[in-house]
């Protein structure tokens, strides 16, 4: 299993901890039932902790007529909405909820240049709160396909996550499915389309990161 370059600092920190809480309550402790409870315990959360940052590396088919998931995780909402930070204009909303079980690395969800970008600092409203998008801490990221059209992905922490990484800037190319940033412990993506996109997923679906086809443009 791949690791994340983000959980090369955490996971060693997390493994000292929780060794450390661990002896320190074996030596308060001294029923051998609860000594074995904690130890277990310990592994399994060792074990989540690990799984969490998580890296899996596929092929990824690329099709410029289509907007692949940025994320695995559930997607939450599909509406028509003003986007008033950068495209200003009205779009199709798509939302993928990312729960702390699913892989958190964020991909390009097309081919193109990152027209825009900008951080966002703020609140840690849950992830699926309808004022999460516009009052949590934040990314925006513009991306202008070839053909001129321009979708925005925003990258929404939750109120878990408590960093959001973006590994590149404004000007740069990316490709379709290419990693491009990470969110720790539990967030949200919101896509924003545009209004004649056709979407091809439903609420409750889940989605795949750089697998599934959220939507096919015109």
């Amino acid at each position: 299993m791949n690791i994340h370059k983000e959980g090369y600092k955490i996971i060693p920190i997390a493994a000292i901890i929780l060794v450390l809480l661990y002896a320190l309550l074996y030596w308060l402790i001294p029923f051998q039932v609860v000594q074995i409870m904690l130890g277990l315990a310990a592994v399994i959360f060792f074990i989540l902790v690990v799984r969490f940052f998580r890296d899996p590396e596929f092929p990824v088919e690329k099709n410029p007529t289509q907007i692949i998931a940025p994320a695995d995780g559930k997607v939450v909402v599909i509406e028509e909405t003003e986007e008033s930070e950068y495209l200003k204009d009205k779009r199709i909303q798509v939302s993928i909820f990312m729960s702390p079980l699913n892989v958190h690395v964020n991909r390009s969800p097309v081919a193109g240049e990152i027209s825009y970008f900008k951080y966002h600092p703020g609140k840690f409203l849950v992830a699926w709160h309808p004022k999460s998008s516009t009052d949590n801490e934040r990314t925006s990221i513009g991306l202008k396909l070839a053909s001129g059209v321009e979708i925005m992905m925003r990258q929404v922490a939750g109120a878990v996550a408590r960093r959001i990484c973006f590994y590149s800037e404004a000007g740069k190319p990316v490709e379709q499915g290419e990693k491009f940033g990470f969110i720790r412990f539990g967030s949200r993506i919101d896509l924003y389309l545009p209004l004649d996109a056709k979407i091809k997923v439903n609420i409750d679906d889940i989605s795949y990161g750089g697998k599934t086809v959220i939507a096919e443009l015109s």
